[in-house]
């Protein structure tokens, strides 16, 4: 079984900053096969993908958070990274991590194994 525990939500006002984390544990895997993505979820609306990372480094972004946020991991620590800058109301909602059993990181939820529980983010205008 594999745990995903996401800390780091809160809440931040309009411009703010907010770094999320995930720090994944369990069952091993083989890490070239292997991606971790944030999705998030805002009341009265479907999951959404945000960022996605395999562990090779190659990642992908929706395109309303480019460039303002960021996805990282740390292989050593298991952990994945969302830094997020440049908050907007609009970016209010529960963020989930998620790994999935894929080389590539992936855009749709069912590529995604296991889940978080989900940590929220509330950003005040």
């Amino acid at each position: 079984q594999v745990q995903l525990v996401e800390s780091g939500g809160g809440l931040v006002q309009a411009g703010g900053s907010l770094t999320l984390s995930c720090a994944a544990s369990g069952r091993t895997f083989s890490r070239y096969a292997m991606a971790m993505g944030w999705f998030r979820q805002a009341p009265g609306k479907e999951r959404e993908f945000v960022a996605a990372i395999s562990w090779s480094g190659g990642s992908t972004y929706y395109d309303s958070v480019k460039g303002r946020f960021t996805i990282s991991r740390d292989m050593t620590k298991n952990t994945v990274y969302l830094q997020m800058n440049s908050l907007k109301p609009e970016d209010t909602a529960v963020y989930y991590c998620a790994l999935g059993l894929i080389i590539a990181p992936a855009t749709q939820a069912e590529r995604y194994n296991y889940w978080g529980q989900g940590t929220q983010v509330t950003v005040s205008s």
